[in-house]
């Protein structure tokens, strides 16, 4: 197998059982919604101390965190309600509880969000609020405007990913950024997804040389996408696969932290024009549910603007005798 190739999922499904006997959550815990309630409930209350909270911190304790009872006495319900709660047994649950429950236990609104949408999916409502339609092991192409507003910004990089962290679309100047990930162009497979270069492809160490925040970044997305939907077998099927295959991945996964993209600064190493720093700004896609177009650009004068300039001319050089090559084979012998 190639460096960068990931696994059938044929021969990983055999691997599963050995997966199950490692420490973390196992391949049916990954995506099960009482699980997923409890471990996320637990996780957060072992992060918050007590002098956090504003409580007295006399006694020994013999877990981190809060106790059960000290959550309950913070969000105003009864240490059994409480306990059901952390149990998984999250159905039912009103909005004011579940508000509650994220003040006493300090949630940030990703993590609101995320319990909020763990509570949903307890009760069968998906996160959007609508049905939810039948799934297809086909990706529906992006639409013809959205790749308009990709390809006219010349002079930064813009993808579209979907909730599963494919790579459904790119313009040019990102085709020539996420080289290492997209190899060549005519290499065949399976759709382009950051999660699985991530964590199954040795290149992305050299191209993220903060890799470790990414891979946090990236579990803690893909936390938030299977919260909404656990029932998604796509999504299952990835998790899965990531938990057989990267220690890395099973260590992160099994912290439950989430979080949201938004906007912010990244370093990338590419193997042309070598080290960037570049700002992003993620923007959700409202007529392509679960889809959101990234859009990385540099600060203007700013060392990593001339790389990316740099990289533009060499994109452009490499295109144009592909480009001269088609054309020529499309014209006739008598021209």
């Amino acid at each position: 197998m190639r460096a960068g190739e990931s696994l059938p999922w044929r021969v990983l499904a055999g691997h599963l059982r050995t997966v199950a006997a490692t420490p973390g959550p196992t391949y049916r815990e990954v995506m099960d919604n009482r699980a997923e309630v409890r471990e996320f409930l637990m996780s957060r209350r072992a992060k918050l101390t007590p002098q956090q909270a504003g409580l007295p911190v006399g006694g020994s304790r013999r877990v981190p965190g809060l106790r059960r009872s000290e959550v309950a006495d913070l969000a105003g319900v009864s240490v059994e309600y409480y306990a059901k709660l952390e149990r998984g047994a999250i159905a039912g649950a009103s909005a004011s509880v579940l508000d509650a429950l994220s003040r006493a236990l300090q949630l940030d609104e990703t993590e609101r969000r995320h319990l909020l949408d763990l509570a949903r999916a307890a009760d069968g409502i998906p996160a959007s609020g609508r049905a939810r339609r039948p799934r297809t092991t086909s990706l529906a192409p992006v639409r013809e405007s959205t790749r308009w507003m990709m390809d006219s910004l010349a002079g930064a990089i813009a993808f579209v990913r979907d909730q599963h962290q494919n790579m459904v679309a790119v313009n040019a100047l990102g085709r020539a950024f996420y080289a290492p990930m997209l190899g060549s162009e005519d290499a065949g497979g399976r759709t382009p997804n950051l999660a699985r270069f991530q964590f199954l492809d040795p290149a992305s160490r050299d191209f993220y040389p903060d890799w470790e925040l990414f891979a946090q970044m990236c579990v803690g997305i893909l936390r938030v996408e299977a919260g909404r939907d656990p029932h998604d077998p796509i999504m299952q099927e990835l998790i899965g696969e990531l938990s057989t295959c990267s220690d890395t991945f099973r260590r992160l996964w099994g912290q439950h932290d989430v979080r949201t993209h938004g906007a912010g600064t990244k370093r990338f190493v590419h193997p042309v024009v070598g080290e960037m720093e570049l700002a992003y700004e993620e923007l959700a896609l409202t007529a392509e549910p679960g889809r959101v177009m990234l859009v990385y650009t540099a600060e203007p004068g700013s060392p990593s603007a001339e790389r990316l300039r740099l990289l533009a001319s060499w994109a452009a050089s490499e295109r144009v005798p592909q480009g001269a090559a088609r054309a020529m084979a499309r014209r006739s012998p008598e021209q």
